[in-house]
């Protein structure tokens, strides 16, 4: 005769096993799940998505029931900008994956991190399917070249604030170098005119000099004071010795 109770005993463990086990890993998933949403998104608010959005579905104005009509053309310059926000997006998750990945590795980061960025790059890539989604709801095939337009509007913005950078670099430059250039023309004619004042000394005191000289020549020349006397004593000493004969 089978003992059905020896039986159940060991049936009944397996259910209660896979009961616990089924109820810790829904809670593990709901916690995780709540701890996932209460961290920090790891991009700012999406502003380009929320602007099209809004002029995707604008509401009727107070007393009108229809809404106002957006024209195609503002939606998809707003569809093109939000692209373009995507395109900044994939690039900084593409450069950043491989770093994260190495400094978990490590364990230089803890899995807080790791989880905002795996959840980023999930929402990046629901983000990208919904673009092209629009994209062709707006027009027919836009949704296989709007992110190659989207990349060359990224790359014309970045060459534009390089090219803004080194215009203002130069202007600066410029404003710096006239600065130095009359502050080197200043500084040059201040030695300039001492260079002139201790020239000019030199030079009167030696026309002093020659103006002195000249003047001794002229008595001299002259016969002043000191050469009548001589020639008056002479002529006496003459006179005398003729008397004496």
């Amino acid at each position: 005769m089978v003992d059905w109770i020896s039986l159940s005993i060991p049936f009944a463990y397996l259910g209660i096993l896979v009961g616990s086990l089924a109820t810790f890993s829904s809670l593990y998933r709901k916690r995780k799940a709540a701890k996932s949403l209460s961290l920090e998104p790891w991009f700012p608010p999406h502003l380009q998505r929320d602007i099209y959005l809004s002029l995707l579905h604008l509401e009727p104005e107070p007393g009108k029931e229809k809404s106002p009509t957006v024209p195609d053309g503002v939606l998809k310059a707003a569809l093109l900008q939000r692209a373009v926000e995507d395109i900044k997006r994939i690039l900084e998750i593409r450069s950043a994956k491989q770093a994260l990945s190495n400094l978990l590795q490590r364990g230089s980061v803890g899995d807080d991190l790791w989880q905002r960025f795996q959840r980023a790059e999930k929402e990046v890539e629901a983000e990208l399917r919904d673009v092209v989604e629009e994209a062709n709801a707006l027009q027919a095939n836009w949704g296989q070249t709007i992110f190659q337009s989207a990349n060359e509007m990224h790359h014309n913005a970045i060459l534009r604030a390089k090219l803004n950078d080194i215009q203002a670099k130069g202007k600066r430059d410029r404003e710096w170098w006239d600065q130095e250039k009359a502050t080197i023309q200043s500084n040059f004619m201040k030695e300039l005119g001492e260079d002139e004042k201790e020239n000019a000394k030199p030079a009167a005191t030696s026309g002093a000099d020659k103006a002195a000289s000249d003047e001794d020549a002229v008595l001299v020349e002259g016969g002043g004071p000191a050469a009548s006397g001589v020639s008056s004593g002479s002529k006496g000493a003459g006179k005398k010795r003729k008397g004496k004969k």
